[in-house]
């Protein structure tokens, strides 16, 4: 199976004091016209916020985003009416679509807020703004692979507008998981967590690995490790 790496020290870095942000595809004033995203999949961004800070309201428009917390809390406004504040684990999704304005922030005194905020572009645009969460389930928090969102809305997973199913991992060193990627599909792994052996390449913390093949493609954990996994029409 062909894959490409893309290693967390390669990635754009941006540091504003409240705010320590990499950015595996170009993002703000990080430009690189090779990695423009992948696929549908057009931001990856690793935030860390410091305490109490956070993005105030801005807007949004056709563009699907989610935030995946990994530590600490984040609490989000919106103009839809939404107020809402999300813990480790839990995922926001949010579907800009005609337009729509929010606000970002981290609620706690005494810790930093890291998540992963990511955009994916939808198959229509101009569409009514919505809004809806993942939360695991006891079940969904021991499986090592559990699928969060998705077009259907299948097995309790969030609903997004495009071809895209997104699991995430959560193994125990040693653990292994497979996922079948069809002819025609592109799939991305994003490690967040721990150090894995993906098709044979060896993954750090913020590496990101792509394949457009078709096949079998196999995570190993050498140590517990977490990621979110794409698969991409």
């Amino acid at each position: 199976m062909k894959t490409t790496l893309r290693k967390a020290s390669d990635r754009g870095h941006a540091f504003h004091g409240w705010l320590d942000t990499w950015h595996t595809f170009s993002f703000a004033d990080y430009y690189d016209p090779d990695h423009m995203g992948f696929r549908s999949l057009r931001v990856i961004n690793d935030d860390k916020v410091a305490s109490g800070a956070g993005f105030p309201t801005h807007p949004h428009r056709d563009m699907e985003i989610f935030s995946y917390v990994v530590s600490g809390a984040i609490a989000h406004k919106d103009s839809m009416g939404n107020g809402r504040e999300l813990l480790p684990g839990q995922i926001q999704l949010m579907s800009a679509g005609s337009g729509v304005t929010h606000s970002e922030f981290n609620p706690l005194r005494d810790e930093p807020l890291h998540l992963l905020q990511i955009w994916i572009k939808p198959h229509t645009q101009g569409l009514k703004p919505s809004y809806t969460e993942w939360h695991p389930t006891p079940e969904s928090e021991a499986a090592s692979k559990v699928l969060v969102i998705s077009p259907d809305g299948r097995e309790n997973s969030a609903t997004i507008h495009q071809d895209a199913h997104i699991y995430r991992l959560r193994l125990k060193a040693g653990e292994t998981v497979s996922h079948d990627l069809a002819e025609g599909r592109g799939l991305w792994l994003q490690l967040i967590k721990g150090k894995v052996d993906a098709a044979d390449t060896a993954m750090l913390p913020g590496d990101g690995l792509s394949t457009e093949s078709a096949g079998t493609f196999t995570v190993t954990a050498a140590e517990d490790a977490e990621a979110l996994l794409f698969d991409l029409a």
